[in-house]
């Protein structure tokens, strides 16, 4: 079961709070279409912003990624990468999964489904949780599946510990199951990015960061949004992530090999 993320302080960690800061920059200078179609919002903020800042931009960035000696790699599916030189996945059959953290998009301020109303503070912390719940279900589901990997709570020599950050979490139509009948048209359920890192469970020595920017399925056309469609866009989205680790790891143990 996901533990439930404490809503009190979270420990700081330098680059969720740079891809944060250049992700808003971007927002305030280019707005909202351009920043939409900018593909992963916070890692390539420096192609966006004036000449002037991309230097500093994309320094910072790549300082913060790869300050602990990670290289920056390719990895299909993902926007952003970076490795220990000469880490693999072999030795792991196990994972640790930390519980997931989600921070809205700093911007995000909306009302609530077929209401003028804001959303709680109830609402959102409410929100927040749900989104690490699945986040964090949909992984065990694709470590897990055939039996291959499973997900622990303890350190051990084979385990793989996976630090979930979900930042910029927005949520275009979001549903607290308001009285009454209400109907909310969107193109997508919303986006959110994702910061997370690989570590040894035992020594804690740091093996990968990866950062990636994911939008809700969108057909071009509007279409009713709520509580349903939000969630499976969600699951989907984090799916997909998961997915890719299990496929890292499934490469590394030569699996799928011909």
């Amino acid at each position: 079961m996901q533990p439930r993320p404490r809503s009190g302080a979270r420990q700081y960690n330098p680059a969720v709070t740079l891809i944060r800061r250049l992700a808003m920059q971007e927002q305030e200078k280019l707005g909202m279409n351009i920043l939409r179609r900018s593909g992963l919002v916070a890692a390539l903020a420096w192609t966006l912003v004036p000449a002037a800042a991309v230097a500093d931009a994309k320094s910072d960035f790549e300082a913060t990624m790869s300050h602990d000696g990670l290289e920056k790699i390719s990895v299909k599916g993902i926007a952003v990468a970076y490795a220990k030189p000469g880490a693999t996945l072999a030795g792991y059959s196990r994972v640790q999964i930390e519980p997931v953290q989600v921070a809205f998009r700093k911007d995000w301020d909306p009302t609530k489904t077929g209401s003028q109303f804001k959303l709680t503070a109830e609402d959102r912390e409410n929100i927040r949780t749900g989104v690490a719940t699945l986040v964090h279900e949909e992984f065990v589901k694709a470590l897990e599946s055939k039996s291959s990997y499973k997900v622990v709570n303890t350190a051990g020599a084979d385990v793989l510990r996976v630090r979930i950050n979900i930042l910029n979490l927005y949520v275009n139509a979001p549903d607290t199951k308001s009285a009454g009948r209400s109907r909310t048209y969107t193109v997508s359920a919303g986006e959110m990015s994702m910061f997370a890192e690989l570590f040894d469970s035992e020594s804690g020595e740091p093996l990968a960061r990866i950062v990636d920017r994911r939008e809700g399925r969108s057909s071009g056309m509007m279409q009713i949004s709520g509580k349903v469609e939000n969630t499976g866009q969600a699951r989907d989205i984090a799916s997909s992530w998961a997915r890719i680790l299990r496929d890292g790891l499934d490469k590394a143990h030569g699996i799928g090999k011909k």
